[in-house]
């Protein structure tokens, strides 16, 4: 009789033999390269992560760009900017197609190149020379210019915050032509040229004087414009009352600093504006970065503080419910504790891969108050929740798990022995599972446990969430599983969608192919 180690009976579904390996070099099955590229935009900040750096990540991404068309670079880019709020790939992506396809750049540009930090982001990547040029050329400086002439003057000062490049640089660059004296004052202005003091626009006429003392006025620039001023309180106070929500999250400890909280009814009117549905909307934010704006806080008022919980509710509003029965499985292991956006010298974010893995897991408990969340790292690690508490409560309960090994497979395992019957499980992870690796002819241990789960709940989904630039994943794609990466509240619409069986195979990349160009 032959060796029934090696030809044993599979039930169910037949698992495909690991093709790759992942990081830990442990049994994985590798993306195809439009999936991986996708991933890659979602998540990637061109900055180095517990398993890469910086270098390796753009090497890899400018590789997969290689191996895809050109549309699905340019489809790639409006999506990771539009959906997963991203900034550096979608422009990495840009100046990649502009030695690839100029009309396919010149197509989705506006789409994706929409405020000044992408503006210098782009032309940064395109004179480094990283995709293959030094230079703007003619029809990307052509587009920097259409740029520049559609926008108001009051847009175009505050976008002259930030450096290499500068707006001012970039202006010097590519020599618009202004149409108005009042354009031509304001370009005179940037670059530090003589210029008509009484053509300049409004806004940098009462900058200007009150930067020189002769206006008592704050003016409602950007905020980077004000800090190195001289101000007292009255000052801070009137920047609070006119800083949009973005500045508002990022600078609540600087205005109690400068005693902004003690002066009555502003710590009423942050709080209204960190809770407004529609400016949170507007701002495109990330829960995680209201995590971060909770965490960081010290002396913050009960108000402010009880606004930014509301605010959560409000970032993660779009979260399904979803039907039957829900376990959602977040990584908290010791490749996680690594910043969600990378490390990057004097900008390193404090929210970590396992605040994200936290956040998406605590949010789900409280759209669906009877799913079951089971943390895991060596193993499942139990965490007393309630969808009763807020997300950040639950959130920060969860990502005060730390350390121990990856064992992607452990939380099904555990559902495989109690034989649980369920409908939708969702795991949020980095994918390097190594503590589980087996006979990579058998697959990897998730998709064995996986099919184990599903020979009780024949109808059961899986979502992988990958948080990190990845090139492997540890359940293959097919009609019941799904792979998404990123970390916006864009990855729930999907989610969702897939949950209620709107997808069929291979099912992000679906999405992103359904995008216009």
């Amino acid at each position: 009789m032959a060796n029934k180690n090696l030809f044993q009976t599979y039930f169910g579904k037949l698992i495909p033999k690991a093709n790759t390996v992942n990081s830990e070099s442990a049994p994985a099955y590798a993306m195809e390269p439009k999936h991986a590229l996708a991933q890659f935009a979602a998540t990637g900040c061109l900055s180095s992560t517990f398993y890469t750096d910086a270098g390796e990540q753009l090497e890899q991404t400018l590789a997969l760009c290689r191996d895809v068309d050109a549309e699905w670079i340019a489809r790639t880019a409006v999506y990771a900017r539009t959906k997963g709020y991203m900034k550096d790939m979608p422009a990495l992506l840009c100046a990649v197609l502009a030695t690839r396809d100029a009309g396919l750049l010149r197509q989705i540009f506006h789409r994706v190149i929409d405020n000044g930090r992408m503006l210098r982001t782009f032309v940064q990547i395109m004179r480094s020379g990283a995709t293959g040029r030094k230079s703007l050329g003619t029809l990307p400086k052509k587009l920097v210019i259409e740029w520049l002439e559609v926008r108001s003057e009051a847009e175009l000062f505050a976008a002259s915050v930030g450096n290499s490049p500068s707006l001012a640089d970039i202006i010097k660059m590519v020599h618009p032509r202004p149409a108005t004296a009042q354009r031509e004052a304001l370009y005179a202005y940037l670059i530090g040229r003589p210029y008509s003091a009484a053509a300049l626009p409004e806004i940098v006429r009462a900058y200007e004087a009150f930067k020189n003392g002769d206006s008592l006025e704050v003016p409602d620039v950007p905020f980077q414009m004000l800090t190195s001023l001289p101000l007292g309180t009255s000052d801070w106070c009137a920047i609070a009352r006119s800083a949009p929500w973005h500045m508002t999250r990022m600078n609540l400890n600087t205005f109690a600093r400068h005693g902004v909280f003690e002066v009555d009814g502003m710590a009423e009117l942050i709080a209204a504006r960190l809770r407004d549905e529609r400016a949170i909307a507007k701002a495109r934010a990330f829960p995680y970065q209201l995590l971060a704006a909770y965490t960081a806080a010290t002396e913050l008022p009960r108000v402010v503080c009880d606004a930014l919980h509301d605010a959560m509710e409000m970032a993660t509003a779009n979260i399904p419910e979803f039907a039957g029965r829900v376990y959602v499985c977040p990584d908290v292991s010791g490749s996680m504790q690594s910043p969600a956006t990378g490390y990057r010298k004097g900008a390193t974010s404090a929210v970590r891969c396992v605040d994200v893995a936290a956040l998406i897991a605590a949010s789900t408990l409280r759209r669906n108050p009877n799913a079951e969340v089971l943390p895991f790292e060596n193993d499942v690690v139990s965490v007393p929740l309630s969808a009763r508490d807020t997300i950040m409560t639950n959130a920060q309960k969860l990502a005060a798990v730390g350390g121990g090994g990856t064992n992607c497979s452990a939380p099904l395992a555990m559902l495989n022995k109690r034989k649980a019957k369920g409908d939708l499980v969702v795991f949020v992870s980095d994918n390097e599972s190594w503590m589980d690796a087996r006979n990579p002819h058998r697959g990897t241990e998730m998709m064995q446990q996986w099919n184990e789960f599903k020979k009780r709940n024949p109808n059961a989904r899986l979502v992988c969430i990958d948080i990190v630039p990845n090139r492997t994943m540890q359940a293959v794609e097919r009609a019941d599983i799904m792979n998404i990466g990123g970390f916006s509240d864009h990855v729930f619409t999907v989610m969702a969608e897939f949950a209620s069986g709107g997808f069929s195979a291979h099912h992000w990349v679906r999405e992103i192919e359904q995008i216009r160009l």
